[in-house]
């Protein structure tokens, strides 16, 4: 569990602060007309927010290279 945790601290860090920043935009920017298929209703902002946080904060994760890799022998 704990190497879970390490391989992936930058998505789990990134799925609360996307929430937030999801729910964040829906408080403040919103949709006046009801009719914004994410922004209108503050579960979906909070939900499309923690998605993308956990992607963007995901992009920044170092792949560590394996010590018998083919392509490193040609």
């Amino acid at each position: 569990m704990n190497t879970f945790i390490r391989k992936n601290l930058l998505t789990i860090i990134g799925i609360p602060l996307g929430a937030l920043s999801g729910f964040l935009y829906w408080k403040f920017v919103g949709c006046n007309t009801g009719t914004c298929a994410i922004t209108s209703n503050p579960l979906n902002s909070t939900l499309y927010g923690s998605v993308m946080g956990g992607l963007v904060f995901s992009m920044f994760k170092k792949d560590k290279k394996e010590k018998n890799d083919i392509s490193r022998n040609h």
